[in-house]
């Protein structure tokens, strides 16, 4: 699974990875511990609101870590959906619809996982890829606040998800989840809205290569949410 993440890229860092056109909001300060219901930037592509059938252009977009359906009736479903398995995406009602319409990158520097030890105790790993940002696959949605007028610039609540798969490389011993992570070569089909069948897109999902994770054990103090700094990604022993 994901639950936390470490996140430091910037827009400029970002525009330039993922050839983004626009910027929407304010750039999000680095996170060394980005929990679930926190706000995320993520890379999408989508037509402009005001121009539907234009050409969709691929922007940065802030968003609520926790996906809410656009047929829920309540927004705190979002903080049981921070995860989804990609094994099942185009089936189940919660993930189908933005499986076909609405998909994602949500970038990373690695995420945290915890593994107990032979007493019991849960001992946090930071896994990381070879490259210095990890791309995650990801769903995004637009939930209608019916407390909210109409035309109102924040009647839409913008939320998002990442994909899990099952781990069997060097995390699965760690955990039995991991994100699913996009190579470069999979970004341009991965985010192309004009892949809308569910049967493409569920082929598309179980073609994704298994990352090459690295994991190595860092500090407790990732346990608590409110501690964000660069120390809690470091590593606690010296692995030369």
């Amino acid at each position: 699974m994901c639950g936390r993440y470490a996140s430091t890229t910037t827009d400029k860092e970002l525009r330039s990875l993922f050839d983004v056109v626009e910027s929407v909001g304010a750039e999000l300060p680095p996170s060394y511990n980005v929990a679930p219901t926190e706000q995320v930037r993520v890379v999408l592509e989508r037509a402009p609101r005001e121009e539907p059938k234009a050409d969709a252009e691929r922007q940065i977009r802030t968003v609520k870590w926790g996906l809410v359906p656009a047929w829920s009736n309540d927004p705190k479903i979002g903080s049981r959906l921070v995860n989804a398995r990609s094994e099942t995406i185009v089936e189940k009602p919660s993930f189908r619809t933005a499986a076909a319409k609405r998909r994602c990158i949500i970038a990373a520097d690695g995420y945290f996982e915890w593994m107990k030890d032979p007493q019991g105790k849960k001992i946090p790993y930071f896994l990381h890829g070879s490259e210095s940002v990890m791309a995650m696959a990801g769903l995004y949605e637009l939930w209608p606040d019916p407390s909210k007028a109409e035309d109102g610039p924040d009647r839409w609540l913008w939320t998002t998800t990442v994909l899990t798969t099952q781990a069997t490389d060097a995390t699965g011993h760690i955990h039995d989840r991991s994100p699913v992570i996009l190579s470069a070569s999979f970004w341009e089909h991965w985010l192309d809205p004009s892949i809308t069948d569910r049967d493409e897109v569920q082929a598309m999902v179980n073609s994704i290569p298994e990352p090459h994770l690295h994991p190595y054990e860092v500090s407790t103090e990732v346990n608590n949410v409110r501690n964000n700094r660069p120390e809690i990604i470091m590593p606690v022993h010296d692995s030369r």
